[in-house]
């Protein structure tokens, strides 16, 4: 990556995802991405700011983010079991998946990211 690059990662292979349901994300009302377990991509994009919407089609979040040239953000995404998931999911065959979308913090190798304001 060059120094002026500006990215955008969102990934999905955190040890409490439960591998089941795509995530889908969306950034400024365009597809980004459709996640399974196990996936991450990185797109370049313009600096400044973006919406990123992602949902598993039970949950949804949205994130409006600042980027700055030369930036690399990254998210993590996760479909987890909660409370009843594999209680309901024993009777029914389904239980809710619960969703999370966070910023992940912050690398310090990576001399190309910079805190958000």
């Amino acid at each position: 990556m060059t120094p002026h690059q500006t990215r955008i990662t969102v990934t999905r292979n955190s040890p409490g995802d439960i591998g089941q349901r795509e995530i889908f994300v969306a950034l400024d009302g365009k597809e980004f991405a459709i996640l399974r377990y196990g996936d991450s991509v990185t797109r370049d994009v313009e600096p400044g700011t973006h919406l990123i919407r992602a949902h598993n089609t039970l949950f949804w979040k949205k994130v409006t983010i600042d980027i700055g040239r030369g930036d690399h953000v990254r998210f993590r995404a996760i479909n987890r079991a909660g409370w009843g998931t594999y209680g309901i999911a024993s009777v029914l065959g389904a239980g809710p998946i619960y969703f999370t979308f966070e910023r992940e913090p912050l690398d310090p190798s990576d001399t190309n990211t910079r805190p958000a304001a």
